[in-house]
């Protein structure tokens, strides 16, 4: 189970990016053991011509899969508990379809794509994991009867087809993929989702204390993209204080109340704006999670202040149903 904040950006980002396409869940439970797979996806049949869009990632999307993201290098004992999750899944899958009174079709076997920075040569050596056609440096394949695949993010070749995943990446590799983000045009449809991940991401550690190295690292490179969604954000704030200071200061008819209105309103927008990335972000997770919630349960949610959002968003990982999220609510 990832808990590091890193790995949460990967999840809610991958899951962004493929939910349009298909069936998509992180934190998929095995029923084996307490293990879970972090990012379980299966597209829609109809989906095939519109995952071209993810590039590189809507082609290893073309499968059922699961996706193990890792901040540092992965290991190859690492990799094995990732293939054995794999296995279980595989079963799961075969018990379900037994019950169903139905095979399950080759096509229907889930892949395996573990995301790691670098894979070490010994590592690929040992594994005899090999390059195969058709596919950009940096992906290595176990023996296909394993259904398994590492990729390298830091040997992926620097363009937009591989954006989505080196957004993934670390250090030099992840500010080059930002810098592709942000020149994205503004209407670009998965352009403003990944920004408010980034931001969000950054926000958080931030908000930490105490970080290391590469935390500290991590939250420079995410700067620059910070600094754009706030940006945006602040201007959407003005607006809307500019709208209700107006307002008040007609009702008031005097300056004073304009100018008090204005700033009040200003205010406001810009807080309501700040925080809305992260409202969205837990809400859907939540949604996941526990499933349909009343609006009274979304309107207390709504209400939480910054710093129990981002509990809530660590919390809710462990949820299983809607009472542990009641629970929750009531202790704070």
């Amino acid at each position: 189970m990832t808990r590091t904040r890193h790995d949460l950006f990967a999840k809610q980002h991958l899951e962004t990016l493929l939910e349009p396409l298909g069936t998509v869940r992180s934190s998929r439970k095995v029923t084996s053991e307490t293990r879970e797979v972090d990012v379980w996806f299966v597209p829609k049949p109809e989906s095939q011509s519109s995952l071209k869009s993810l590039g590189v990632l809507g082609q290893m999307a073309r499968k059922h899969c699961a996706i193990e993201p890792f901040r540092n290098t992965v290991q190859p004992l690492e990799i094995y508990s990732c293939m054995g999750k794999l296995v279980d899944l595989t079963e799961e899958l075969q018990r379900q379809a037994k019950r169903e009174t139905k095979s399950l079709s080759t096509k229907e076997l889930p892949w395996l794509w573990v995301l790691s920075p670098t894979v070490s040569k010994p590592t690929i050596k040992g594994l005899r994991a090999e390059v195969e056609k058709g596919w950009p440096t940096g992906f290595y394949f176990l023996a296909p009867i394993l259904r398994t695949v590492l990729v390298a993010l830091h040997e992926l070749p620097i363009v937009e087809e591989t954006l989505w995943l080196r957004l993934m990446a670390r250090n030099g590799i992840q500010r080059q993929a930002i810098s592709e983000l942000l020149a994205l045009p503004s209407n670009h449809p998965m352009r403003q989702q990944a920004i408010q991940h980034l931001a969000v991401l950054q926000i958080h550690l931030n908000l930490g204390q105490n970080l290391n190295k590469d935390e500290r690292a991590l939250a420079m490179n995410l700067t620059p993209v910070y600094e754009k969604w706030r940006q945006e954000t602040l201007q959407e704030g003005r607006q809307e204080g500019r709208q209700e200071g107006r307002q008040e200061g007609r009702q008031e008819g005097r300056q004073e109340g304009r100018q008090e209105g204005r700033q009040e309103g200003r205010q406001e927008g810009i807080q309501l704006g700040l925080q809305q990335g992260e409202r969205s972000l837990i809400l859907r997770q939540l949604s996941r999670r526990v499933g349909m919630m009343s609006p009274e349960v979304i309107s207390q949610v709504e209400a939480l202040p910054l710093h129990h959002l981002e509990a809530l968003g660590e919390a809710l990982l462990d949820f299983a149903n809607a009472d542990d999220l009641m629970v929750w609510l009531k202790s704070q």
